[in-house]
């Protein structure tokens, strides 16, 4: 790994932290940034987020929100649409720390791969939530949500709650690589459908210097958004990560010697080839 292969990790975990002092900082000093929670919240009295899979199961099990919600959910998703959907996932999620932690401990220790899940199942969990929401009437994933219960034991305290981002750690280190957040939240997976379409992107913009090292795949929480863009220029793929599964965590940028990668513009297409002469990367 170079010397700056931690960048983008220091300032994701700044950004976690930054998120959860804010709404730490009510409770603890009197201080009121923030009030509420991750599923919705107001910032300096002005500002109302509301996670936008908390509307959706809000609506669908008849509970008509206030205006100030429909407006935090409508400010989220254009948020997200730019900086992509699942930025969200390694921005700003408190699990993403836990589940960093048990994938760099299943390395240290050599772990297989464990049990095969479908990464198309948080998309069933997601249809399934929904569906219960509908159902009884209740904001069902709510109920049971990992990153609800934890974000109310980091603001709230909460003894029994801190089992549940246990078992998260647990699940992922001994039972499926990424296992949460690659195969079965649908937190995520909502994210993943907004960020389809999301303005920022990683582009493999030197995808000519790769050297096939493999660094990438090996810390990417999603590997597979890699190749198309990697490796699939013969088949006619720009350089641009276009699924919506990408995080852009930009542990890819960090981890890469030959500087494959970068965040660019989805729009942007261009990358940089070897020079004829003096081998060099030319625009």
């Amino acid at each position: 790994m170079r010397a700056a292969g931690w960048k983008w990790l220091i300032a994701r975990r700044l950004s976690q932290a930054l998120f959860v002092a804010l709404f730490l900082a009510g409770p603890l000093a009197g201080l009121w940034v923030v009030e509420g929670t991750l599923a919705s919240s107001l910032t300096l009295g002005v500002l109302p987020l509301t996670d936008p899979l908390i509307l959706l199961q809000s609506l669908l099990a008849r509970h008509w929100p206030e205006a100030t919600a429909l407006l935090g959910a409508a400010i989220v998703v254009a948020g997200y649409l730019l900086v992509g959907g699942r930025a969200y996932c390694s921005w700003v999620c408190p699990l993403n720390p836990v589940t960093d932690a048990a994938h760099w401990l299943r390395v240290k220790l050599g772990l297989r791969e464990g049990v095969t899940i479908s990464p198309r199942l948080r998309l069933w969990v997601l249809a399934g939530a929904l569906a219960a929401s509908a159902l009884f009437g209740t904001l069902a994933w709510e109920l049971v949500n990992p990153v609800t219960i934890t974000h109310r034991a980091l603001v709230f305290g909460g003894g029994v709650m801190w089992l549940v981002a246990v078992g998260v750690f647990v699940f992922d280190l001994a039972i499926a690589r990424r296992g949460w957040c690659g195969h079965l939240c649908p937190v995520g997976a909502a994210y993943g459908l907004i960020g389809k379409g999301s303005l920022l992107r990683v582009s493999a913009v030197r995808r000519e210097a790769c050297d096939d090292c493999m660094d990438c795949y090996a810390v990417c929480p999603e590997p597979r958004v890699l190749t198309p863009a990697l490796r699939g220029k013969a088949k006619g793929f720009g350089p641009v990560i276009l699924s919506g599964d990408c995080t852009n965590c930009g542990r890819c940028i960090d981890v890469c010697p030959q500087d494959v990668f970068g965040f660019a513009s989805r729009f942007d297409k261009r990358e940089q080839t070897i020079g004829p002469q003096q081998g060099e990367y030319v625009p």
